[in-house]
């Protein structure tokens, strides 16, 4: 295989273009045990993602999980599975379509925006392949985690990176972090609970349930945890509740080892037992709907509250393709942009007066 990537052809009056690649997690291409196998492996070989020694890791993913749990999350899948496919996928390629419109209307026609998957299609590879053949020469990494995590926003940056250093002209880069406090992400997040709560009155209880990640990561240094407690904490604020009317938790186990508490299962178990009459469930770490949030937490989750004696369970659905959202992830794009497309403008207008003063044909 090449050391470098192809190249387009060099041209000296192309015009230089910015892009912008949101990067979401990733979904398998059907809801199939023969298409979960692929997904699950390059996802659970992620040594980001599992923290573990290699080789008894690599003999239990290949050994047990590989030939087990394929199956059992096809099942999961097919039962949140929609006519245009994966839920993550419609609602992140329709983000990156309204988020181009919305950034024209800005007065930023000339950006190309795209999206990739961190896991299965399209991939990272893929997609900065097509943008590079496009002319982009500044690249801003937007990952669609709010709460960085090392096992999330970090690994889609390591992957982003990775293909670029394949590349013999690489772009200039710049990369979002995390966005967990930005305020038109609170404002939006508290607009989805307000909506939601025009058809009834406010729940007995606000539960707002973040992806879990193991305790030992937190502890290590990474910063996710407190990010979340920062998320919560600031909707409630937006929402004007009091402490006792919300409670952050984390969902999503996986394995033995500890993870961030409390768990989201438990706390609907004791909301159940406790007879709590309403409860309303956001998930302010995923801003488009999937396998976490429809599966686990609208499915499993009500069954918990439900099964243990809870009156009624109201699931409050993501951002999605809200437009107070894309207002608001079309300002963090544009603030992480400053400066950029003015050099641009400037460098296409002394390409097009060399082009021509070499001939170049236009």
């Amino acid at each position: 295989m090449p050391r470098y990537l192809p190249e387009p052809e060099f041209r000296h009056d192309y015009a230089p273009k910015t892009g912008v690649l949101l990067i979401n997690l990733g979904t398998p291409d059907a809801p199939t045990a023969q298409a979960l196998r692929p997904y699950l492996k390059q996802f659970l070989s992620d040594p980001r993602v599992i923290e573990i020694p290699r080789l008894p890791w690599w003999l239990i993913l290949n050994g047990i999980i590989l030939n087990t749990r394929p199956k059992q999350s096809a099942r999961k899948y097919a039962s949140i599975w929609t006519k245009d496919g994966s839920p993550l996928l419609a609602h992140t390629r329709n983000m990156a379509k309204l988020l181009k419109g919305k950034l024209g209307e800005m007065g930023r026609r000339d950006l190309v925006v795209d999206y990739a998957m961190r896991y299965g299609n399209p991939s990272i590879e893929s997609v900065l392949t097509k943008m590079r053949t496009q002319g982009v020469e500044k690249l801003l990494l937007l990952p669609l985690y709010p709460q960085y995590a090392a096992s999330s926003s970090a690994t889609a940056i390591d992957e982003a990176f990775h293909v670029l250093s394949r590349m013999r002209n690489m772009p200039e880069v710049r990369t979002v972090r995390h966005f967990h406090d930005d305020p038109g992400y609170i404002q939006a997040l508290a607009a989805q609970v307000r909506k939601h709560w025009q058809y009834g009155q406010p729940a007995n209880k606000l539960v707002m349930s973040f992806h879990g990640v193991p305790r030992f990561t937190r502890d290590k240094g990474d910063p996710y945890h407190c990010e979340c407690q920062k998320t919560g904490r600031l909707l409630a604020e937006a929402l004007q509740l009091r402490p006792d009317q919300y409670i952050i938790c984390f969902q999503s186990r996986f394995g033995r080892t500890e993870w961030l508490k409390p768990y989201t299962s438990e706390i609907l178990a004791e909301l159940g037992k406790a007879k709590t009459a309403q409860v309303d469930v956001i998930c302010p770490g995923f801003v488009g709907d999937c396998l976490e949030t429809l599966e686990e937490i609208a499915m499993e989750g009500k069954e918990t509250f439900l099964s243990h004696g809870g009156g009624e369970f109201r699931y409050i659905p993501c951002l999605n393709e809200d437009p107070q959202w894309i207002a608001a992830l079309s300002q963090i794009v544009a603030n992480n942009l400053a400066g950029w497309t003015e050099c641009l403008a400037e460098d296409s207008q002394a390409r097009a007066r060399r082009a021509h003063d070499m001939g170049a044909a236009s």
